[in-house]
């Protein structure tokens, strides 16, 4: 497993992690043993990174993650989130809180002092905050985190907190139908020495290859009930794409993947090869897939024409729904 080095962070993390949504809630069931399964797997095979938040099941993936950590002798890195179990208000995004929210994954996680931090896609105006950045530069000061960052469902968003100097990451949707972020995000965070965790990559599996128009969801499953953006942004369920718009796109980019390699595979190794991408989080919800996942780093990179594919489908089929909305 290749290892990326990133400055803020202040150390190497795997380029391809686990992301840890699918082991808390909202993608039908996963079991106990199951989700234990998958941490270890993911760690088997190289992994280092593992992405998690407080809202995840309200706290199962955290206690999870925390048990996993706390019997594996090896290299866990764990970032987590906060801010999504309140109303989406500034004013709750308090120096308050965030003791009492960092103080909770602690217990969750088993951890005195969090690696990272991260403010789970708080509304805009909190990143404009001097208050809200003391208040983590505090936390960091006092040892309850190593460092923070923000994830974000905009690139503006994202560019205004690179300008934080303590920003050590941001959190963004980068897939083959996301392209938006290779333009002014990507390159900033590079010049900035922050790192850039890529989440949503398979596009809450559109990008998989295993879904018709038939295919039917759980109905605990966000890619059932928030399509349209019911209970969250609609940018976190198929990025934002229209499904059958993006089983269209699906249908051609699968003509340029490599023979012996799946179309999942495939569209990881395209994110890697992104100048600025540390790390990338896909999901997964048995051993099998965590494998398969952590293949796509040892891979080589896409080539021209492919990449050229990947562009062409973008501009064409994608670009006019979602690259003016992030």
């Amino acid at each position: 497993m290749e290892t990326r080095e990133v400055k803020r962070l202040g150390r190497g993390v795997s380029a391809v992690g686990l992301g840890c949504w699918q082991l808390g809630a909202d993608w039908g069931e996963v079991g106990e043993d199951d989700a234990l399964a998958v941490l270890r797997t993911a760690a088997e095979e190289g992994v280092t990174f593992f992405d998690t938040a407080d809202v995840y099941g309200d706290g199962r993936s955290e206690q999870l993650v925390g048990r996993f950590r706390a019997e594996h002798d090896g290299d866990v890195f764990v970032a987590t989130k906060m801010g999504r179990r309140v109303e989406q208000v500034p004013e709750n995004y308090t120096a308050a809180n965030f003791a009492a929210w960092t103080d909770r994954s602690r217990r969750n996680l088993g951890m005195d002092t969090l690696d990272l931090v991260q403010l789970h896609c708080p509304p805009t105006p909190v990143y404009s905050s001097d208050a809200v950045f003391d208040a983590l530069d505090d936390l960091v000061g006092k040892g309850r985190i190593a460092r923070y960052g923000v994830s974000v469902e905009t690139c503006e968003e994202a560019l205004t907190a690179l300008a934080r100097p303590n920003v050590a990451s941001v959190q963004i949707i980068l897939n083959c139908l996301r392209l938006k972020p290779l333009e002014r995000v990507l390159p900033a965070a590079a010049e900035a020495g922050a790192a850039i965790i890529v989440r949503v990559p398979l596009a809450s599996g559109l990008l998989s290859g295993k879904y018709t128009k038939d295919t039917t969801f759980a109905a605990d499953d966000h890619r059932n009930f928030n399509r349209h953006g019911e209970a969250f942004d609609v940018g976190e369920t198929f990025a934002g794409v229209p499904y059958e718009a993006g089983l269209e796109a699906v249908d051609r980019l699968r003509a340029v993947v490599p023979h012996g390699r799946t179309l999942a595979q495939f569209a990881l190794r395209w994110i890697l090869d992104q100048p600025g991408v540390t790390t990338v989080i896909p999901g997964a919800r048995n051993p099998d897939q965590a494998r398969a996942n952590t293949e796509a780093a040892a891979l080589p990179t896409v080539d021209g024409e492919a990449a050229a594919t990947v562009r062409a489908v973008y501009d064409e089929l994608i670009r006019p729904l979602v690259h003016d909305r992030w």
